[in-house]
């Protein structure tokens, strides 16, 4: 658990979703006998967004980081001292694009941290690592960009596009600035984060002909889910989320059922529909962009979190639960905002 002496505040985030808009029917035509078509984790969302040809992680972050100015103007990035990025699929190997995307923004900042770990919930992985790095260097602001670029490029691949795994995940880009006892701001009141390396291992890349992959070869890298990882994943996930988002709201004194909004990743239908079950929550207080933009992976929960709040749902004073497990379960972390409204 976080315990904070200088609170953390979301000042504002905002997002971006490739103009690419690819329906259910693409994948449907190259649907290939796949033994795993019926299982609930790869039920296909209607629409996905797919980014272009080259359109980059930080391509895509600069966008988004362009929409956080033009509402809240230039200088909002000025003071920036910590930038934090998250890519699905780093398009170097080693490095990832926080240099670059502090690059093109004109950012100086002290600390750039590439963070390849946090999946689907990196967004909060992220809030925490931000705020634990302004308190340790005296910091003002950070920010965080991230990106889910693998949809267009790993899962329209000729060897892959006919598996049942293809059609969920979709493109995108996220990106949110965070400081330290700012009352402009959304407080973090609470944030918890969970580690579980005993299933690291349970989610794998895979090919046919088998190979690693970096190696040269003529098989194509894709997820090598299994009925039996299957199985596992969601027992995992049924319960990781349920789990942190409650361990957050007694550490904040809500009762989950009272909470005005239950932000999470956007895997498929049956977690989302068993998530807000345990929390005892309607399906209009857990917003869901599934059905639009398929599983974003980490930019699902800020893309849902900005959907909400554009659209007028989200307003100041709501007390935000955002949650999320991360790959086959080796990760689940939550956070609890009260939404302060846009700068």
């Amino acid at each position: 658990m976080s315990l904070t002496t200088a609170p953390t505040s979301l000042l504002d985030l905002a997002t971006y979703l490739p103009q690419k808009r690819v329906p259910a029917d693409y994948f449907a035509q190259f649907a290939a006998d796949d033994e795993l078509i019926d299982s609930v984790m790869f039920r296909s969302p209607t629409f996905r967004h797919h980014a272009a040809d080259g359109e980059t992680s930080a391509d895509m972050m600069v966008t988004a980081a362009r929409r956080l100015t033009g509402r809240n103007g230039d200088g909002f990035l000025d003071d920036i001292d910590v930038v934090l990025t998250h890519s699905q699929l780093p398009e170097v190997p080693v490095r990832g694009c926080g240099g670059e995307l502090a690059h093109r923004l004109g950012l100086r900042p002290q600390t750039v941290l590439d963070v390849h770990n946090g999946g689907c919930a990196a967004f909060i992985h992220m809030m925490d690592l931000a705020g634990n790095l302004l308190r340790a260097t005296g910091g003002r602001k950070a920010l965080l960009g991230l990106a889910q670029n693998s949809a267009a490029q790993v899962f329209t691949q000729e060897q892959v596009r006919g598996k049942a795994q293809a059609a969920i995940p979709g493109d995108g880009a996220a990106v949110a600035i965070v400081a330290l006892d700012d009352d402009r701001g959304s407080q973090v009141l609470g944030l918890s984060c969970h580690s579980y390396g005993q299933y690291a291992g349970d989610m794998t890349g895979v090919s046919d002909p088998p190979r690693k992959y970096w190696e040269a070869g003529p098989g194509q890298i894709h997820i090598g889910f299994t009925e039996a990882k299957i199985t596992k994943v969601l027992a995992r996930g049924n319960r990781m989320v349920p789990e942190v988002a409650i361990e957050v709201a007694d550490s904040i004194g809500i009762a989950p059922a009272d909470l005005d909004w239950f932000v999470t990743n956007q895997p498929n239908r049956i977690f989302l529909r068993n998530w807000r079950e345990a929390l005892e929550l309607p399906p209009e207080r857990h917003p869901d962009t599934f059905d639009e933009c398929g599983n974003l992976f980490a930019v699902g929960i800020p893309v849902t979190l900005d959907t909400a709040v554009d659209d007028g749902r989200v307003r100041p004073g709501d007390v935000v639960m955002m949650a999320a497990f991360a790959h086959a379960g080796d990760f689940a972390a939550a956070a609890a905002i009260r939404w302060g409204g846009r700068p």
